[in-house]
């Protein structure tokens, strides 16, 4: 039996006893600490962890069901949660140990936009994952101005320019152009801002008095929870939206939309979901932070080969996780995504949960979303350069994740080439859909290069 195994079997026993005492769980979980003997074991076993029913939540999925929360001596328990305001105020009121979160939830919480926390990221779950739909109707409109191959398909990426001509048509006709994003720190807000705005259409501007972000919007955005996409546009709520999967393809597979444009066309292989505790957590349980990285990195792994999507797919597909038809979950799950029904093209890297360094959490990334914070308004007075890097570091946590990828190396679980060797910025890159270039020490720079929204240089 390896010392692992020995660990494990003492904190059950430890559980055990305490529970036939009388015991609860959180006297069990301060007990587990007491053998210093054992080394690193964690501090806190028991957990419970959120998500929402996306296909991104899947390393949360695997690193449960294929047993790697436990060879770490966890035992955890993952919840469904209603809506992102529900994740947010769960972790920071304890009700969470942590969650699957938007990446902009924590950033927003350090620098005071909505509920200010101590919230810290260790781990990013994926990159790309998202897409943008229309209506059918609005597709109809659409199709005229979005140029063809020669078999008569569209050519992508399909820009809002195409959506240009149908919005001033609203407009002039006296009605609002409605579309909705999942909430209003999301990487989906920002996303299909950078996509409108890219084609001189306004989003609308953040406000003290305007938090519904809508003010000069030539479209009006506002908040839908991911899995009542696909019925809020078949009601006509909304004539199209910006999510995570599989609500996109859901949309396709009901034939009630057209996918016009996914986030790896808005920016190549850009952060999506992040894992979130608070800060506090970490502190009081360093252990267990990193035992819980280490569990989800091997999670991103096992999920980025190939072979194993479709294992990947049958265990999202159940109802305690994602709860979608397996055959719309493997739409984007297994390589491929499908804009029209019958219109499915090759995407290997729709959904990338470990490779190109995917579960690293860079400060650039952080920095990145904290610009578009500023560049709506969220954010409501200028910062300088040196704002944004503390504020990223406040959140992004390489550090854990760098002693959870060491001790896999150790124990061979993966190898040491899969530790980036960086400081924590990404390459300058020009990969959006409107060529902009990004250098993540240069936020405000940045941010003087938009036409549309805020600029402070």
């Amino acid at each position: 039996m390896s010392i692992k195994d020995i660990k494990n079997v003492l904190v059950i026993t430890l559980m055990v006893i305490l529970t036939a005492c009388g015991g609860n769980s959180k006297k069990a979980e301060s007990e587990s600490s007491t053998s210093e003997s054992l080394g690193a074991l964690v501090e806190k076993p028991q957990l419970t962890f959120g998500f929402i029913k996306l296909t991104d939540m899947a390393p949360l999925a695997i690193a449960k069901e294929l047993g790697y929360f436990e060879e770490e001596g966890l035992f955890v328990t993952i919840e469904a949660q209603s809506n992102w305001k529900n994740v947010l105020d769960r972790v920071i009121d304890g009700e969470l140990d942590g969650s699957h979160m938007l990446a902009g939830q924590p950033i927003a919480a350090a620098c005071g936009f909505g509920r200010q926390a101590g919230l810290v990221t260790p781990f990013s779950m994926d990159l790309n994952g998202n897409g943008i739909t229309v209506s059918n109707s609005i597709w109809s409109k659409m199709e005229k101005y979005v140029e063809t191959d020669t078999e008569g398909k569209p050519i992508h990426p399909i820009t809002a320019d195409a959506l240009k001509p149908v919005i001033d048509e609203y407009k002039n006709d006296g009605k609002p152009f409605k579309m909705g994003m999942v909430f209003p720190v999301s990487t989906h807000n920002y996303e299909i801002r950078y996509w409108l705005a890219a084609a001189g259409i306004h989003p609308g501007m953040y406000t003290s008095d305007n938090i519904q972000g809508q003010i000069d919007a030539e479209v009006l955005l506002s908040v839908t929870p991911p899995p009542q996409m696909p019925a809020t546009l078949e009601a006509g709520t909304i004539y199209g939206y910006c999510v995570g999967e599989p609500w996109n393809q859901q949309a396709v597979f009901k034939q009630i939309g057209v996918p016009v444009v996914t986030n790896y066309e808005i920016w190549k292989n850009n952060p999506e979901k992040v894992f979130v505790m608070t800060d506090q957590f970490i502190k009081t349980y360093p252990n267990t932070a990193v035992a819980v990285t280490k569990a989800l990195i091997r999670a991103g792994k096992w999920l980025d080969d190939p072979a194993n999507r479709a294992d990947a797919v049958g265990i999202l597909s159940r109802p305690d996780y994602v709860g979608a038809d397996s055959t719309v979950i493997a739409n984007s799950m297994t390589g491929t995504f499908e804009f029209e029904k019958g219109d499915k093209r090759s995407l290997p890297d729709f959904n990338v949960f470990y490779k190109y360094h995917a579960t690293y959490p860079f400060y650039s990334d952080a920095i990145w979303f904290l610009t578009q914070m500023r560049r709506w308004g969220q954010i409501s007075e200028s910062k300088d350069d040196a704002w944004y890097v503390e504020t990223a570091k406040k959140v992004y946590k390489p550090e854990i994740w760098i002693k959870a990828a060491e001790a896999l190396v150790a124990e061979g679980k993966i190898p040491a080439s899969d530790i980036p060797v960086t400081d924590g910025f990404k390459p300058i890159t020009k990969d959006f859909i409107d060529g902009t270039e990004y250098d993540g020490r240069k936020p405000n720079e940045y941010l003087s290069k938009f036409e549309i929204g805020n600029k402070d240089i």
